[in-house]
């Protein structure tokens, strides 16, 4: 796993660190931005508005399926009520990580 990549392995799988955009027209993998320490991050937006959970559920499905995990195997670790979020993906980490970098679209020139 590379050191430009939001997520990293960690014990029993692999921890994600996404930027949620909810109320975004679609749910989808937008590709991989910068928090505000200029660290990686998934940026990820979904349909559903932020209210008693939608977003944060809408976003563990959309990465379980980008992840080929069942959504029983992510839990979501920090970041419930903010847009900066971490997840945890219980697991093979290098399954996953290829599983994760094959869902994020590639960068245009």
């Amino acid at each position: 796993m590379s050191g430009a990549e939001p997520w990293r392995a960690a014990p029993g799988g692999v921890s994600l660190k996404v930027r949620l955009t909810p109320k975004g027209g679609a749910d989808r993998i937008d590709g991989i931005g910068a928090d505000a320490e200029g660290r990686p991050v998934l940026l990820v937006r979904v349909a559903a508005p932020p209210v008693e959970g939608a977003a944060n559920a809408a976003l563990i499905k959309l990465i379980a399926k980008a992840a080929g995990a069942p959504k029983s195997r992510l839990s979501l670790t920090a970041g419930a009520g903010a847009r900066i979020k971490r997840l945890h993906i219980s697991g093979d980490a290098q399954a996953i990580a290829d599983a994760l970098r094959a869902a994020v679209p590639a960068r245009r020139a």
